[in-house]
């Protein structure tokens, strides 16, 4: 198999903070009391992955009204799941079970805690555009030039990324072809240049995703099952937790979001070329539409 970079990918730095200045999470705890600081919880996002993201700001608001101080802090799904394993992160809205992230669950064992599942109808996929020859991965090594015999992917960190290396490449023979990874952004790039040029072009994805929204693709079949059946989202913390947070934990085990919601929300906050510093006020935007979902969150 060949693999090389994306040049001119869109980097995404390995760690950004969006932080509020307030105490370590080590010192917080629930509490009564109007505006007094209740402790600091920090948020590990998975680089360009939009469901976590939309989690992350969503709930961010959310803490930050019941008198929290959040901070998210980005970083690859790896580092993320070793700072979780490590106390530098508190929790995580992202880990994909029971395929996708099982390695970290495994690696890590009892240093993380599975909160539980906050939507259901989460797959991996390898997406071409609508009107692609082909409709079933098992024709792709037949028609790799059509594609400029190349497979446009994620990070190299990514649970896909190692779906696509260990079970997907070498099942369906697509050895030949260069798979590419660098980033997310750089997938989405180069997903919409093709689309742009009508050009083929096939990606590695995941449902939910904006992306389905906003441009005709379809998801080639998998008839040999090699990326897994339908998978659960689930919010994953550090052990301890639930005990400086407990009321936060509490509404963590029954946050649940569905596919629907869960659109609205990523196409609110990706679908344009919007900054990421403008996230928080398209959230709160959001929030205020979504008033009675909101209010549930900490019911």
């Amino acid at each position: 198999m060949k693999k090389r970079t994306l040049l001119g990918a869109l980097a995404m730095g390995a760690v950004a903070s969006i932080a509020l200045v307030g105490c370590s999470s080590s010192t917080g705890g629930d509490s009564d009391g109007g505006s007094a600081d209740k402790g600091t919880i920090t948020v590990g996002v998975f680089n360009g992955w939009p469901e976590g993201e939309a989690a992350s700001y969503l709930w961010q608001q959310v803490l930050q009204d019941q008198g929290y101080t959040v901070d998210l802090e980005y970083a690859d799904a790896g580092p993320v799941f070793a700072g979780l394993a490590g106390g530098d992160y508190d929790v995580a809205f992202d880990g994909w079970l029971p395929t996708t992230h099982k390695t970290y669950f495994e690696k890590y064992g009892d240093d993380l805690v599975d909160v539980g599942s906050w939507n259901d109808d989460a797959k991996l996929t390898l997406a071409v555009n609508a009107d692609a020859p082909i409709d079933s991965i098992d024709q792709l090594a037949a028609n790799a030039d059509k594609f400029g015999n190349r497979i446009v992917g994620i990070e190299p960190g990514a649970g896909l990324t190692e779906a696509m290396e260990k079970k997907v490449i070498p099942e369906y023979g697509l050895d030949k072809m260069d798979f590419l990874t660098s980033s997310t952004p750089a997938m989405l790039a180069e997903l919409k240049k093709s689309l742009d040029a009508g050009d083929d072009i096939v990606v590695t994805l995941w449902r939910p995703h904006w992306a389905y929204d906003a441009y005709d693709l379809k998801d080639l079949k998998d008839p040999k099952g090699a990326l897994g059946a339908a998978e659960s989202i689930h919010t994953v913390t550090r052990t301890g937790f639930a005990d400086d947070f407990a009321d936060v934990n509490g509404w963590f085990k029954g946050f649940k979001m569905d596919s629907d919601l869960l659109f609205s929300l990523e196409n609110a906050m990706f679908r344009e070329d919007h900054k990421q510093s403008e996230y928080p006020g398209i959230v709160k935007k959001w929030m205020s539409e979504n008033q009675d979902y909101v209010d549930s969150l900490t019911s």
